[in-house]
């Protein structure tokens, strides 16, 4: 019989052995992500552009580059787009810059099915990198999410929502082939860096006390809209306060799990 010492030692060993193991195939899936990206030109010119000028812009907020933590806050009204970066997980995020998105279709109110050239409206993130988009380049958001599942058409909730180029659209975020370069350039790097999950959250608007009079005047008659805003502007208020954001969960009928206090 192995003596106790022994069994530990060996216990420790191979737990070891298996973090090493896990390690090193996260490095490797890394390295394959980058290597598969940094394949097209349209990627490695986006980066030998835009890093430089991003380094410069974030050193000046005060923030590590390349970042390992960013948020993208868009506010359809406004054709806006806010960049946010913190260094940690227990840090404020900073404001580091303002896109102007260059179109919108549809109209305020969040996607509910397929066709409807909608924007949609709620908490995401980014799913993929299109490096061989036919608008330059484009980002993959998740939707259709859990709420959009369960608040929009079952069986055509609609898709393919992505942050792009080529300033046209027919419901997703568009931008001039500049400012996706920086876009994509930026978001690569964090997600290089280890960021999982970019969150991306869409609102109809601010929800200032200009943005509630409007929504309440021009959608006085939208119950659903009405009641989907007001879930919304919870998490809305709980960064505005602590400049975090919340994980995302639901509720069994599609509600955002939200607190804004």
């Amino acid at each position: 019989m192995m003596k106790a010492g022994k069994l530990l030692r060996s216990l420790v060993l191979g737990t070891v052995a298996m973090f090493a193991s896990a390690v090193s195939y996260g490095q490797d899936d890394v390295q394959t992500f980058r290597n598969f990206q940094f394949s097209f030109n349209r990627v490695s010119q986006a980066w030998t552009k835009t890093n430089d000028t991003l380094q410069k812009l974030f050193r000046q907020q005060g923030l590590s580059y390349p970042p390992s933590d960013i948020y993208i806050r868009t506010f359809k009204a406004q054709n806006e787009m806010e960049l946010w970066a913190r260094d940690n997980d227990t840090a404020e995020y900073k404001l580091v810059k303002n896109y102007r998105i260059c179109a919108l279709s549809g109209i305020l109110g969040p996607k509910r099915v397929e066709g409807d050239r909608q924007v949609p409206e709620g908490l995401y993130f980014i799913e993929d990198f299109n490096p061989k988009s036919d608008f330059h380049l484009s980002m993959l958001l998740n939707y259709p999410n859990y709420s959009d599942m369960v608040l929009g058409d079952k069986a055509k909730p609609g898709g393919d929502i992505y942050i792009h180029g080529g300033c046209v659209t027919v419901g997703c975020m568009p931008m001039t082939d500049g400012v996706i370069q920086e876009l994509y350039t930026l978001c690569l790097n964090a997600k290089l860096s280890g960021q999982t999950y970019i969150p991306v959250h869409i609102f109809p608007t601010r929800f200032t006390k200009t943005g509630l009079n409007f929504l309440g005047t021009a959608y006085a008659g939208d119950d659903a809209k009405q009641r989907f805003w007001v879930n919304l502007k919870s998490g809305y208020d709980y960064f505005e306060r602590y400049h975090r954001i919340q994980p995302v969960m639901y509720t069994p009928d599609g509600k955002y799990v939200l607190q804004n206090n």
